[in-house]
Parts: structure tokens; sequence; C-alpha cells
């Protein structure tokens, strides 16, 4: 199936007429097919527009992954409207300021993820133009079933008003449209909303499906979180484009990842390298257990050699793929292939997808050859359209010959097979999540001890990279090692809380007042 040219809401209505009653959404008991799963799309579209969505409005959704998650999502695409999502780690304040920035005026959102209640987080904050709360589990507010069955009773009683508004409102989209939009931190500290098209995306993850080899007969269980490119676009949209099953899972559990990958035969399987490393040190691990899965993706974090070739020795893993993308891209750039050797796929990110052109430049501009070193630039149709509301960001991001500037240093060889070895921005990834070091200073000096912060990421056995705060009491006043820890993670998103806290008089700077996060990174 062809699917470069299309809108989402095209795709999901060719897959529900290709792959009918093929399960697509498989999570916990429950189970829906493609033409199942169009249909609630179209129940909660119908409902969505009676409560006053129209196209281009943004709908927001804040939650773990779930089967809500994609009707959701598909609803709010499938009448026009632009998908904003929300880290599930965020605290109110900053959950709020996304809502603020997005202008979304709808927010699906769940009332008991692990404890917290995500709209109480937001009963005193500015969220802006938010006038709609829908929640996954009822809660206070109106409940997703309840809403979904409004618009289900409203077409099935043959109301010609609604109807009529859902085909009006389906007719309208084109591959053109805004589908979503992915906030970034970026090292400002302010987030910067990534603004993508549907048939960029339904372009990029085509390959991404072509390169990895999905078909409709793959079991995919999705661990990576659906509010990330990876989660949502080389996750359960690349199962969409092939007809292959999607698993969500809520919260990375070891014991019940091995049990699903045994229970339901799941054959592909994406995930940072922790977690593979947490598979393959599991004391309860059984290769007849894993013995189905065949395909797996990985990358956000330096890969040791050995690690892949455990992949392939002790889980039994026939392919192993690494990748690399970032928001900015539609979350895809390079992939290696199958075949590729180990010290391919450990040492690089592979080659550029079909159509996009990977390069590597210096300062002033200009290309560099193989094997020299320098900011890796990306050009073609996965090069976002904007950041939203940022023109000066935009234009300092993409330059007049259509260069997306990453900000990642890295060089090519011969083959084209990129290595990424460092990062202009002084971004972290902790565990798979990227950290933006300026965010994080920013959260830390809201603490009233202290009056300076710098952090820098250092490696991590187990997470890859963490953070280390260097900090500036005020009046010289230091808090508790424990008590500030606690403090950080009442604050920001638990990824973020730095896990080693130094205390120094001044932090060092050049002569313009930077801080020198390479004296930092030698004082560790």
């Amino acid at each position: 199936m062809d699917h470069i040219a299309l809108h989402t809401a095209d795709l999901l209505d060719l897959a529900a007429t290709r792959w009918g009653e093929k399960p697509f959404l498989v999570d916990g008991q429950t189970t829906l097919s493609f033409s199942a799963t169009r249909e609630r799309v179209r129940f909660l579209g119908a409902a969505l527009l009676s409560r006053g969505v129209s196209a281009g409005d943004k709908v927001a959704i804040w939650a773990p992954n779930c089967w809500e998650w994609v009707i959701g999502a598909l609803a709010a695409q499938y009448i026009g409207g632009t998908l904003v999502t929300l880290n599930t780690r965020y605290r109110g304040h900053e959950a709020a300021q996304i809502l603020r920035l997005s202008g979304a005026r709808t927010l699906i959102t769940i009332a008991n993820f692990l404890g917290t209640d995500y709209p109480a987080l937001l009963a005193d904050e500015d969220c802006g133009d938010l006038i709609d709360i829908i929640t996954i589990d009822g809660g206070d507010q109106d409940a997703f079933d309840t809403v979904m069955n409004t618009g289900k009773s409203d077409l099935v009683r043959c109301d010609s008003s609604a109807q009529q508004a859902l085909d009006k409102a389906r007719e309208a989209v084109s591959p053109e449209d805004i589908s979503d939009i992915l906030f970034t931190s970026g090292t400002t500290g302010t987030p910067k909303g990534v603004i993508t098209r549907h048939d960029q995306n339904l372009r990029a993850f085509s390959a991404f499906t072509d390169i990895l080899e999905l078909t409709a007969e793959d079991r995919y269980l999705i661990i990576n979180p659906f509010f990330h490119s990876f989660g949502y676009k080389a996750g359960w949209l690349s199962c969409l484009l092939v007809g292959a099953e999607a698993h969500p899972v809520r919260v990375f559990d070891t014991e019940q990842v091995l049990a699903m990958i045994r229970d339901r035969r799941i054959t592909c399987m994406p995930g940072p390298p922790t977690l593979f490393h947490a598979l393959i040190h599991h004391p309860g691990l059984n290769a007849a257990d894993v013995q189905s899965l065949s395909k797996v993706t990985t990358g956000a974090a330096v890969i040791p050699t050995e690690l892949v070739e455990s992949m392939w020795q002790v889980l039994g893993i026939e392919t192993v793929i690494t990748a690399y993308g970032l928001s900015e891209s539609c979350g895809l750039v390079t992939m290696c292939r199958r075949g590729d050797s180990a010290q391919i796929i450990a040492t690089t990110s592979g080659r550029a997808i079909p159509d996009v052109e990977v390069a590597i430049m210096d300062a002033d501009g200009q290309l560099l050859p193989h094997g020299e070193t320098g900011e890796i630039v990306v050009r073609g149709f996965n090069v976002m359209q904007a950041y939203l509301d940022a023109p000066e960001a935009t234009e300092q991001t993409i330059d007049a010959s259509g260069w997306l500037h990453t900000g990642d240093v890295g060089a090519l060889d011969t083959d084209g097979n990129l290595t990424i070895t460092d990062r202009l921005k002084d971004m972290y990834i902790s565990g798979g999540f990227n950290c933006y070091p300026a965010e994080i200073e920013q959260l830390l000096a809201r603490h009233p001890a202290v009056t300076q912060a710098a952090i820098v990421g250092v490696p991590d056995e187990r997470l890859g990279e963490v953070g280390a705060a260097f900090l500036v009491a005020t009046d010289g006043h230091q808090p508790d090692h424990s008590a500030l820890h606690d403090w950080c993670r009442q604050e920001m998103a638990n990824y973020k809380v730095p896990a080693h806290f130094i205390w120094v008089d001044a932090l060092p700077l050049n002569a313009a007042g930077k801080v020198l996060k390479t004296t930092l990174r030698e004082m560790l």
C-alpha cells in the first residue's frame, strides 16, 4: 500500500477496509480490530465536533500508552484537528506550559495513573485556551467512554446533522494538513513546538516499516511512550501502515514484558538499550520465552557492541536495527539495515532513509568530506514545517538551503553510516529520555537555597547518562541531599532529576559569562 500522499484519516479508512476484523490494538482485556478502531474513531470524532472542536484546533493527550490514547489521537486527526502530546512525567506547571504554548482547547487525560490525578495537577494552573477535559477513567471530568458513546448514539440514531458534520470534516482533510505538534525543550529551556504534516509522517514511517520489514504478521510490543515520536510514529502509526498488531505497555516492568513476549508471541519491539540490558540480565530470563522475538529497533544512547551480540545470541533476535532521529525530522533520519555487522549497529546510527540527505557541516556552513567531524545537518521531506509561533528559532534551525541544523556533532563514513560523537546543545539522554540542561537549570533555580545551577550529563551504566548538578547556594546554605532530591521529584519529571548534586562556591565562566561545562566535567 502506497501511503506517501495520504492523510492519517485516509490511512485509517484504507486499513479498516484492507484488514477489517484483524486485531489492531491489544491492550489488556481490550482487543480492537482495524474496523472497530475506525468505528470508535468516528464516534469520538463526532462527539468532539459536537463539543466545539473544529479543523485546526489543538487536541492534547496526557496519558500513558493505552487504546484510548490511539482512538483520541486518530479522532482528533480524522476531523482535521492537530494532535499535541504531553509527557506523562510532567508536573502540573510543566503540562500547563505546553497547553498554553500550543493553544490546546481540549485535553484527553487520565484521573489515576501511578497514584497521580492528572486533572488535579492542573487545578491551580493557567492552562491558556483549554476549555474541555475528557478523562480516560472517569473522575470529576467527562469520561472518555461517555463522550465516545454520545457520538455513537448520534450516528447510530442517524442524526443527520451529526453525520453531515462528521462527513464534512472528514472530506475536508488533506495530506498537507498539520498532523501534530511535539514539544522539545531545546537549549533555551523554553519548550518549542515542532510542527509536522500528515504526508511527512506517513512517508517517513513507510520507509521505517520497509527497512525494518514490519508486516501484517507482526505483533508489536510498544514500550516507548506514545507522547514520544518513537512510541507514536514508529509504534502504533507504523502498525496502522502495515496491518500489524499493536500491544501497548503502560509501565515498563521486566517480568511483565517477558511474560507478554511469551504469552502473546511478540515478534517486534523497540526500546532504548537499557531495556534490552534489563531483559538480558533478568534472572528469570528463559530463552524459550523470547524465541518469537525476531526484530527490534534501538538507539537514543551509546550501545556497546557486546549488547548487540547478546541481543543476537542470548535473546535470539534475528534483526537488530539502530536509528537516529529528532522531533524536527518527524522522528527519523537514519537507520541501520538488516545484515549490518555488530560493529556498525553499535557504533553508528546507520544510513539515511530514502529521499533524505544527511551531511556534516562546519561552523562556516561548508559541507565536510567523509570522516571529518562537524554538525549533523539533514535535508528532505522529513524536515519539520516550523517551530510553533517561533519564526526566529525556525530560521536559526533551517537554513536558506533547506538544511535542518540538528545541533548534534558527528561524522559520516564512506558508506554513509552516521556516527554521533557529541551534542552541540549539551543535551543528554537518560534512560531513553532527552534531558535539556537549560530547562532543568531553570527548574532548580526555583529552589530557595539555589542561586545558580549548571547541569552536565555523565555516563551511567544502567541509564546511559544521568545529570550532575553543580549548584551555588544562596547565602551559603546547602539543603540536605535527600531533601533536595525529594524537592526535585515534586517539581520536575523524574527523568530530569539529577543523580548527583555538587555544591560549589562559584561556577566557572568564560570571558562572555558563559558557564564552562567542559570544566565542570573535568571536576567530576
